[in-house]
């Protein structure tokens, strides 16, 4: 029987896939949940598993090229005698295909498709949460899935094997914060991106499959009504608490990620996103956070339940996001799980800038620089003070001026005023 492999939609906004690079060679064997092919999605490499064991026959996309959704890209048989029958059904001309598709072997099914719950019997589970499972010795068929289509990944076995609380973010540490597990012999996934060609004046340079996605993200943005809201904060005291953990690995974008989540807490509003039945009220605060890549585009790696994990904790997850995310290596549930998302140009020493709506959010809140000001103080004198400049866009089918208002007060009152909660 020859199987037709197709190209997997490892996301509900992916059109088409680029083939990173093939695991397998044309003859190799092939087990159930083995890696096949990498594909890189809209943000990610993805380690693609077959479902059935076989031998891989033909490759019908070569790496470095892309495919449709759903069109096939490999060509698998069960029996080595079959590969030769194989190798000729994907020569032939488009006339012969019909009369190659009637011969008793060449009823194909799927072999690779997108990710869900259970597929022909077969629990789905990411290749590293498989190895955690098998390491800790726990049924993988027993979890239920917190991935992208119920899919199992590494922080589901970790929480069921009560390494994590379910409820709390998962944390790096050195021994697991690796990425998935991959062939040593796929090269194109070494986490040192290859060098951006720098572009020639007069050139046109195709966008590659990160900048599409942004592309269509922004478009679909367009749609939504926004408005937004500034304000002024003082960071005089978050300056300072820096100053006192930055020797710890405490950074900037970790204390600005704990300030939003605490204050998200008070105003779940803020946290939700509008669908055509209603007002839906996120369970879990997940703070996105804009990256600019090496390569061109933008990904917004997630912290998770970013108000119940610990500011020391924040960062080196933060760290390790940032570190994937720039050698795309990050799961879907990482970058694409974000209710509410900061973009701070602030580092750039921008005063002060709009940002859009990423689609499935209700605000995403842009971040100045933080610069000296002379201020007139309470007491009525002149002062110096440290401030920064932030903008609130929103959804205006959700968030109503006065909630917007009400976050950006109390997100500058906890700011302002009592820095050193974002340590507790």
């Amino acid at each position: 029987m020859i199987n037709e492999v197709f190209m997997p939609a490892l996301s509900s906004t992916m059109t088409e896939g680029k083939i990173v690079s093939w695991v397998k060679s044309p003859g190799d064997k092939i087990e159930r949940g083995e890696t096949v092919v990498i594909v890189e999605s809209d943000k990610a490499d993805m380690d693609v598993e077959s479902f059935y064991e076989g031998y891989l026959a033909t490759i019908l996309v070569a790496a470095g090229e892309a495919a449709p959704v759903g069109s096939a890209i490999a060509l698998v048989v069960e029996t080595e005698a079959e590969i030769e029958g194989a190798q000729q059904q994907s020569a032939a001309p488009p006339s012969a295909a019909p009369a190659a598709a009637a011969a008793p072997v060449a009823a194909a099914s799927p072999v690779v498709e997108a990710p869900a719950a259970v597929q022909n019997g077969r629990t789905i589970a990411s290749p590293r949460a498989r190895k955690l499972a098998k390491d800790l010795k726990i049924d993988i068929a027993t979890l239920k899935g917190s991935g992208p289509y119920g899919r199992i990944v590494a922080e589901d076995v970790e929480a069921a094997s009560g390494k994590v609380s379910p409820s709390a973010a998962p944390v790096a540490t050195p021994a697991v914060a690796v990425a998935p597990v991959v062939t040593p012999a796929v090269a194109p996934k070494a986490a040192v991106p290859a060098a951006v060609p720098v572009a020639q004046p007069g050139q046109v340079v195709a966008l590659n499959t990160l900048q599409n996605a942004v592309v269509r993200n922004m478009m679909a943005s367009l749609q939504v009504p926004v408005f937004r809201v500034g304000y002024t904060i003082t960071t005089d005291g978050l300056d300072k608490l820096y100053k006192q953990v930055k020797s710890k690995g405490v950074t900037m974008t970790a204390l600005l990620a704990k300030a939003v989540a605490l204050t998200l807490q008070k105003h779940p509003i803020v946290n939700a996103f509008y669908s055509e039945q209603g007002i839906n009220y996120r369970s879990a605060i997940n703070v996105a956070i804009a990256v600019a890549m090496d390569d061109g585009g933008l990904i917004t790696p997630v912290l998770q339940n970013a108000d119940q994990v610990d500011l020391y904790s924040l960062s080196r997850k933060w760290k390790d996001l940032v570190d994937r995310a720039r050698s795309k290596q990050l799961q879907p549930e990482e970058y694409s799980t974000g209710g509410f998302t900061i973009s701070n140009l602030g580092m750039f020493g921008v005063d002060r800038f709009d940002a859009i709506l990423p689609p499935g959010q209700g605000a995403i809140l842009a971040v100045g620089a933080s610069r000296p000001q002379v201020v007139a103080t309470s007491d009525g004198l002149m002062g110096v003070r440290s401030q920064m400049q932030v903008n609130l866009t929103c959804d205006h089918r959700t968030i109503y001026g006065a909630d917007a208002a009400a976050f950006l007060r109390d997100l500058a009152k906890l700011i302002e005023t009592e820095p050193q909660s974002l340590t507790l």
